[in-house]
């Protein structure tokens, strides 16, 4: 463990959390780590047998430390062909991922609806 680990304050419940999807996963897996703006770092997983996952944290410092720390975690800058052709969301992902609109039977029509009609 280096330094930074230690010196950055790594929330808890985030590094359960990303201890048991490595666990539930293959025992290994990769994070992809991606500023998402004010919110700060999101944590892309994808787990030995491909599976999805992912977490926010507030820096690129905690993102970073938490890889240090979780035992089968590696880390990437960015989605190669590999990484992506392994990537196989679970079942509901995308409903999960959707949120309400998953649900929705109606809906409305787009803004733009009569540039649409024209072409």
């Amino acid at each position: 463990m280096s330094a930074n680990a230690v010196a950055v304050k790594v929330p808890a419940g985030v590094e359960k959390s990303i201890v048991k999807f490595v666990a539930d996963h293959g025992d290994s897996a990769t994070a992809v780590l991606q500023y998402v703006g004010k919110e700060g770092v999101r944590i892309t997983l994808v787990g030995a047998d491909g599976i999805l996952g992912d977490r926010v944290v507030a820096s690129m410092d905690i993102a970073k430390a938490i890889v240090e720390r979780v035992n089968g975690l590696a880390e990437t800058e960015h989605w190669d062909r590999e990484l992506v052709s392994k990537a196989s969301p679970e079942p509901g992902h995308w409903k999960k991922m959707a949120a309400w609109v998953a649900h929705q039977t109606k809906f409305p029509k787009a803004r733009n609806w009569k540039l649409v009609e024209r072409l």
